[in-house]
């Protein structure tokens, strides 16, 4: 069966038309980056050297948990190196339910393997971090429905389908994820579970709540997967896309 190589675990592009050295200088340009700048980096740098990282970040990796209403950043200082966990994050609103995005206005948030594709520092939601949401898989599976877009990271504690946090947090998560850019990862890659498999309540209720939907449940295998893995390894296996939209794990 033919695949599609999704991502493995960092590749260099360049997709903003800024060299890597010039991307905080124009971001600098923003009020509300060269305050948040102004104000944490000190206290940045000090929480990651206490944890044997360096600053600034040089490769991040963000997950989500939809139910357990919880962002990490995980942090590494190079690609020898386990991932270790920097902070974890409450999200503070919530759309939709559990499983994937399928269609434009659902108010779901997706679930699966994402990238951070855009940075907004003015954005409406004081700070946005934008994923490549539809990825090849929402597109495949999705069909002829239009599976919608906008998806974010972002501050402002609302959300019709996206990932809230408080504006204090969101410039934290902002200058990390701008810092590891600055230093080369292009490709910071996001994923969203829909519950944290280690938690038995959460598990309870995801299998309460789809025990009817035996798509939802077979395309949370190849998630579960990923998130066993990374628990195991802390550092995440190539994934790859079938011609149906499923994901493949490549250890």
């Amino acid at each position: 069966m033919k695949k599609i190589v999704l991502f493995g675990l960092f590749v260099i592009i360049s997709s903003t038309g800024f060299s890597q050295s010039s991307f905080i200088d124009y971001q600098r340009n923003f009020p509300r980056v060269a305050d948040a700048l102004n104000r944490k980096t000190d206290t940045l740098k000090k929480q990651f050297e206490a944890l044997g990282l360096q600053w600034p970040a040089k490769q991040i990796y963000i997950r989500s948990f939809k139910y357990d209403s919880q962002l990490e950043v995980w942090v590494r200082n190079n690609v020898n190196e386990p991932f270790k966990l920097f902070k974890t994050y409450s999200v503070c609103a919530l759309a939709g339910t559990l499983g994937p995005k399928r269609m434009e206005g659902d108010y779901q948030v997706p679930e699966g393997f994402y990238y951070i594709n855009a940075f907004k520092p003015n954005s409406a939601y004081h700070m946005s971090l934008g994923l490549n949401y539809p990825n090849a898989s929402d597109k495949i599976i999705s069909g002829n429905t239009n599976p919608g877009g906008d998806i974010f990271i972002h501050g402002s504690c609302i959300t019709v389908g996206c990932i809230p946090i408080q504006d204090f947090q969101i410039e934290e998560v902002y200058i990390i994820a701008m810092s590891a850019k600055s230093n080369g990862q292009d490709f910071i890659p996001v994923h969203i579970f829909p519950v944290r498999y280690n938690n038995p309540k959460s598990m309870a209720y995801f299998d309460k709540t789809t025990k009817d939907q035996p798509d939802v449940q077979q395309f949370d295998m190849k998630l579960k997967e990923v998130y066993d893995y990374f628990e195991k390894e802390k550092k995440l296996p190539i994934i790859s896309i079938d011609t149906k939209g499923g994901y493949e794990i490549m250890n």
